[in-house]
């Protein structure tokens, strides 16, 4: 646990933001015991709380998250379920026909700030709760609660007896203290999205019936019998911002080796139709952990545990919950995702509700390789992630990335950017900055800022000082506009009487060795130039700029990679060892650019992103091909 705690303890320090002022951010450290009836489906807790102001503000009041709440009829979530165009089918109108008996609920009993009784009100999924006392900056609080719960039927994420017979599936179960950060509370309802926490350490009793097998977040510390056929259960959690559990009488608890000594946990049910898949699950995962070992970084626990739960798949602190009746290659990739999650957003704990794509994109492109690797897959594990979002940016409906995830118009779109575009924004960064490089920001991103809450610009500043490039403009178009890509060819034909326009010409940069083999720069600005080679003519249709990856293949069978940087970046991606040809850069205004091609051998086509890495919406003038070549079947 050393690792935990030293990156645990300097996120907590005071160190530089890219905003100018002191980072910094809360802790609070949970001390619950829970006795669990499973025959009313009912729990009764108490809970210390020890929070400490990390934030240079005096705080007057706090809030909670009771997220059980939402599972009554006439509750946010019930209502914007039917209300939205397109409901999630796992909840339709289930919470509006839930019994008293069915639905779930949170309620604080007894809250108190150092021994002095609080009062406090409750609103749907917030628990609101003025001080008596403020709480200074670095000054720190006991909150002890009563709290009162019933485990709604599974519906989203969390609940009982779900559709493949799992008991309990205790996901966001607990009174969950809100998180204060620089821009303030974050108080967001239970409607249908995701979640931010404060970063702190668990100790958690858990008093059950002894015919229950537990697992979840933490470690267990102890295992003790009590009377009358129950038994309690000690799990401590150091560094998380969470905790979860699962519980069912008929759980297999199976261990497995994983990498650099952490213990694989896989829960599932004692079913034979299961028992295969589950089994060879078990080494799989042991290679994804490694694969993002490398990836991204070190997991820094010594268990991670895949639990069959849930309705789907859903990542939480050290483990995850999934449905277990899948496919192999289904069961792989949702524990892919899911563990994949366990760095973006539970190590590099984002603030899903305002980034979603950080958390989802960033986690699907990463996950889609590591499964591509893992079951040695044919085909471009992203091409997915790039189609879903040529159909979103083309349908008209397209809401930016920096939309709040329960904003969304529609659970499609809400999908489609999160996921495929998120996906997308990594994939095409590397475009812009080379794959080796973007290989040396995502782990350079996970060293700075593992332990804390990175926003989009803190991503992006760690991308500028790996690549050397401005990037600002990146993060600008593609996440807080619609604003798309598409260039296309205009012209490829003899320049022996080449005029450029002033619209064409930009900037020479002759002489650039900055990457790969690269080869004289071409470009020219002059007037009435003649030569004997052939020129091509690009132009620039929509709004987002972009640097140009070209490629010329010639009749003689040779090829020629052509780069055009984009000005406003000021520098150049790498190449490594492929030979490239750099261009002059392209100023973002200037619609049009040619340059000269200077060859004895006939231009029979030219391709732009041959590669297929940026997310041009209109691909159909991306590529030019000589009529003569098609006739004769070149």
């Amino acid at each position: 646990m050393k690792l935990v705690f030293s990156i645990f303890l300097a996120a907590c320090s005071v160190v530089s933001s890219q905003n100018s002022f002191s980072y910094w951010q809360q802790h609070v450290d949970y001390n619950m015991s829970v006795e669990m009836n499973v025959a009313n489906w009912q729990y009764t807790g108490t809970q210390k709380l020890v929070y400490t102001n990390h934030s240079p503000d005096t705080l007057n009041q706090v809030f909670y998250h009771m997220y059980f709440n939402a599972f009554q009829p006439g509750s946010e979530m019930d209502v914007r379920s039917r209300t939205i165009a397109d409901p999630d089918r796992r909840v339709g109108d289930r919470i509006a026909g839930l019994s008293p008996y069915e639905q779930g609920f949170l309620k604080a009993t007894s809250l108190t700030q150092d021994g002095v009784v609080l009062e406090y009100s409750a609103e749907e999924t917030i628990l609101v709760v003025p001080l008596k006392k403020p709480l200074a900056p670095h000054e720190s609080t006991v909150l002890t609660m009563e709290f009162h719960g019933q485990v709604p039927v599974q519906i989203r994420r969390s609940g009982r007896n779900n559709a493949e017979g799992v008991a309990l599936s205790m996901t966001q179960w607990y009174p969950k203290l809100a998180e204060y950060d620089k821009d303030g509370w974050h108080t967001d309802p239970y409607i249908a999205r995701e979640f931010y926490g404060v970063w702190g350490d668990f100790e958690v009793a858990l008093n059950i019936d002894s015919s229950y097998v537990v697992g979840g977040t933490g470690y267990l510390i102890e295992k003790t019998p009590l009377k009358k056929g129950r038994t309690r259960w000690l799990f401590n959690a150091p560094g998380v911002h969470d905790f979860t559990w699962a519980a069912d009488p008929d759980y297999v608890h199976d261990t497995y080796p994983g990498p650099d000594g952490v213990t694989l946990n896989f829960y599932y049910k004692n079913d034979p139709a299961l028992k295969e898949n589950w089994k060879a699950l078990q080494p799989v995962t042991a290679e994804l952990l490694d694969y993002f070992n490398k990836a991204i970084g070190p997991y820094p626990y010594k268990q991670y545990s895949v639990i069959q739960g849930g309705d789907g798949g859903m990542e939480y602190a050290m483990c995850t919950l999934i449905t277990g009746n899948r496919s192999f290659e289904s069961l792989v990739g949702v524990t892919a995702h899911e563990m994949a999650h366990t760095w973006f957003q539970f190590l590099l704990a984002t603030n899903e509700a305002l980034h979603e794509w950080m958390d989802e994109g960033f986690t699907s492109y990463i996950s889609s390789l590591a499964e591509h690797q893992v079951l040695k897959q044919d085909g471009d594990p992203l091409a997915g992630s790039y189609r879903g979002y040529n159909f979103l940016a083309n349908s008209g409906a397209e809401q930016p990335l920096s939309t709040h995830a329960d904003r969304y118009n529609t659970n499609r779109n809400y999908g489609i950017a999160a996921y495929s575009k998120g996906a997308v924004f990594l994939a095409q960064l590397g475009y812009v900055v080379g794959e080796e490089v973007l290989a040396q920001i995502i782990k350079e991103y996970f060293n700075t800022w593992a332990f804390k809450h990175p926003e989009p610009r803190d991503f992006m500043r760690v991308a500028e000082r790996v690549s050397g490039l401005n990037l600002d403009w990146y993060l600008q178009d593609f996440a807080t506009t619609t604003n798309t890509i598409d260039y296309g060819i205009v012209s490829v034909g003899s320049s022996s009487e080449t005029t450029e326009s002033a619209g064409s010409s930009a900037q020479k940069n002759p002489g650039k060795t900055t990457s790969g083999s690269i080869q004289n720069n071409e470009g020219t600005t002059a007037t009435n130039k003649k030569s004997s080679g052939q020129t091509i003519t690009l132009e620039r249709i929509g709004l987002m700029p972009m640097p140009i990856d070209l490629q010329v293949n010639f009749a003689d069978g040779s090829s020629r990679l052509y780069y055009i940087p984009l000005q406003m970046m000021r520098g150049e991606k790498s190449f490594g060892d492929r030979p490239v040809t750099v261009l002059r850069d392209w100023a973002w205004a200037r619609p049009t650019y040619s340059f000269d091609v200077a060859t004895s051998s006939e231009i029979l086509e030219v391709i732009i992103d041959p590669r297929g890495r940026m997310a041009d919406v209109q691909k159909e003038n991306n590529r030019f091909v000589r009529q003569a070549a098609v006739q004769s079947g070149n």
